[in-house]
């Protein structure tokens, strides 16, 4: 698609979200865009921070202009992480090559998924006490400060520790992002208020792979460039929430909810802190980084040059997480007085089936894609901007795709049936990749595999994120929210790890049997970018090098394939709510509380069976 041509659908685009919010603005029905019904059935006194959030809405409701600035504001957001997070996963290829450790490329990314699944509850909840404002600003500094770690660090160890603190950043900046624009958004907006955020990639799938060109080799500056441009994007995003707590300070209900205790003062220091211990279920977290990393982690370094299976190091932690599982379970279930998931919840098929294909999509495409630069550099022969290019095909044509969907669902106002449908194409996509793996030969196949995956996205990664807000109140928002980014990330720590036991298990065996020398099987395993500038394209050895990446590359799309099945299925048990003008469906709780998956088995079989007779 032409540059002319994309500006055009873009101001099209635009002109149409401008057009919809005018008119309803100026609805006689409704004022407000988005409504906040009190929380009549459950009697139960909103949460600080989601109080205050309802407040601080209003003072921009009604008036599309405002809606537009703080759209604006979060494209820019997510300008500046989109960006970086593009150019980063590459420069953490070149980083662990750098030390001779390009093996641990999915350790790394284990690490600070586990991380980030830990962090997305401890958020959601520290959001509804303190507020949306106080967490963003909290989260800014994490992203910094370990982006300043990544880009000093001179061994694996202190790059991975760095990658922790900048992902419990990056984590809360977009759980933030996603709070503020549910709360300033009715149900049927919801889909295109989320995309906005990734609009961004729309320019960034160009220029990305311009600037880790320019760059080169040089991560140290690529990474360590974002630990002051990423603050700069959020300002505007920062001074839109001061202004909005400007405008509701002269209002009589600031000034009533003002009145009203904090937690703080109610509890006093002792009292609020074991309130937090409580609330932020400490222990089940804890439960939970311990589990995910002693199970996940030795998975990627078990194997190598030569294989650790044997090693207490490496059984050990297993053993322990092994052990974990049911602790968690138990401790969730029986102990936790604010579970991470609660039973309440996640008993909805509405939900559970959303989070099963949440975790299920992060874990297919961390096994498609933790690789896939390295295989076009390696195995492909493409140019360093190329491949950073092609890896980001499939988030620019999910974006571009998504906005059309995203405003086509203001009208529609139903997700199931599309969500299913980009279940089935990521099978298609999959079967793509299936077959074309290298050679100059591959790069049209891969391009159009990735570019499909893409597409089916559009259809089902922030819809199942939408449908899974459909379920529940606006009091539970911000903690259903941080669940469906929490499997999401436990499916990429799952998905990097499987990715990782594979590569790193069978790589160097595949090299060694292919090039039958150990100096040249050991330099390839090591450091990839570095040996194919010596050997290039055509040399006798290279092409021993290309086949082995071939046949690993087949076993990870082999394994994502299978599991889209799985995803598919949990699709059909989606609850298909229609997508109003409401802010959340205050009452749908209630409602399906007595809604049982056999009943809907078995009425979905009655169904079927009168459409035969």
């Amino acid at each position: 698609m032409s540059d002319v041509h994309r500006d055009t659908l873009e101001r099209q685009s635009s002109a149409d979200v401008t057009k919809n919010m005018t008119d309803e603005a100026t609805s006689k029905d409704s004022v407000d865009q988005t409504s906040y019904p009190t929380n009549e059935f459950s009697g139960e006194e909103k949460s600080i921070g989601v109080r205050k959030a309802e407040i601080l809405a209003t003072q921009w409701a009604g008036k599309w202009y405002y809606q537009v600035i703080l759209l604006f504001s979060a494209f820019l957001v997510g300008y500046g992480y989109g960006l970086d997070g593009q150019v980063r996963w590459v420069f953490t290829g070149y980083a662990t090559a750098s030390y001779a450790q390009h093996s641990l490329l999915t350790t790394i990314g284990v690490v600070t998924s586990v991380a980030g699944a830990a962090c997305q509850p401890v958020y959601a909840r520290l959001s509804d006490v303190f507020g949306r404002l106080e967490i963003f600003i909290v989260s800014i500094v994490f992203y910094v400060v370990g982006t300043i770690i990544e880009s000093q660090a001179h061994d694996v160890q202190r790059y991975a520790a760095g990658s922790v603190l900048y992902q419990i950043g990056y984590t809360g900046v977009i759980l933030i992002i996603m709070c503020i624009l549910a709360d300033f958004s009715s149900l049927k907006w919801r889909l295109f208020y989320l995309f906005v955020p990734t609009f961004p990639f729309i320019i960034n799938t160009w220029i990305s792979g311009d600037v880790t060109a320019a760059l080169g080799m040089n991560w140290s500056w690529g990474v360590g460039m974002w630990a002051f441009i990423f603050p700069l994007c959020c300002i505007p995003m920062i001074c839109c929430m001061i202004h909005m707590r400007w405008l509701a300070g002269r209002t009589t209900e600031w000034r009533e909810f003002k009145q009203r205790e904090t937690k703080f003062q109610e509890l006093g220091p002792w009292g609020f802190a074991k309130y937090l211990f409580w609330q932020l279920d400490v222990i089940g977290l804890l439960l939970l980084i311990v589990c995910l990393g002693c199970i996940l982690v030795p998975l990627t370094v078990a194997g190598g040059v030569k294989s650790k299976w044997k090693d207490g190091s490496i059984i050990a932690p297993i053993v322990v997480g092994v052990f974990l599982v049911p602790v968690f379970t138990l401790w969730e279930a029986y102990g936790a007085r604010f579970p991470i998931a609660p039973w309440s919840l996640l008993k909805d098929r509405g939900i559970w089936s959303a989070l099963s294909i949440s975790i299920l999509l992060n874990f297919i495409s961390s096994i498609e894609s933790s690789y896939l630069y390295a295989v076009l550099l390696v195995a492909v022969d493409e140019s360093q901007k190329s491949a950073t290019r092609i890896t980001s095909l499939s988030s620019f044509v999910s974006v571009v795709t998504g906005v059309f969907f995203g405003l086509f669902i203001v009208k529609w106002k139903r997700l199931k049936g599309f969500i299913i449908f980009g279940c089935a194409m990521w099978m298609v996509a999959l079967g793509i990749l299936l077959h074309f793996r290298s050679g100059n030969a591959a790069t049209a196949g891969i391009i159009g595999g990735v570019c499909l995956l893409g597409f089916g996205t559009a259809f089902f990664s922030y819809p199942v994120n939408v449908s899974l807000q459909s379920c529940t109140t606006h009091e539970h928002m911000a903690v259903i929210i941080s669940l469906g980014l929490t499997v999401y990330r436990i499916g990429s720590a799952t998905g990097s790890a499987i990715a990782g036991a594979v590569w790193t298990q069978s790589l160097y065996k595949k090299l060694l049997e292919k090039l039958d020398d150990p100096t040249q099987a050991l330099a390839v395993y090591q450091d990839p970018y570095t040996w194919i500038l010596t050997y290039t394209w055509g040399t006798p050895e290279r092409q021993q090098v290309v086949a082995a990446y071939r046949e690993l590359q087949k076993l990870l799309i082999l394994i994502s394939l299978v599991f889209c099945v799985p995803m598919l299925v949990a699709g059909l048990f989606l609850r298909d709510h229609r997508l109003g003008d409401e802010q959340s469906n205050e009452d749908i709780e209630k409602a399906e509380k007595e809604d049982s998956l056999r009943d809907y088995i078995k009425s979905s079989l009655q169904f079927k069976k009168s459409e035969k007779q």
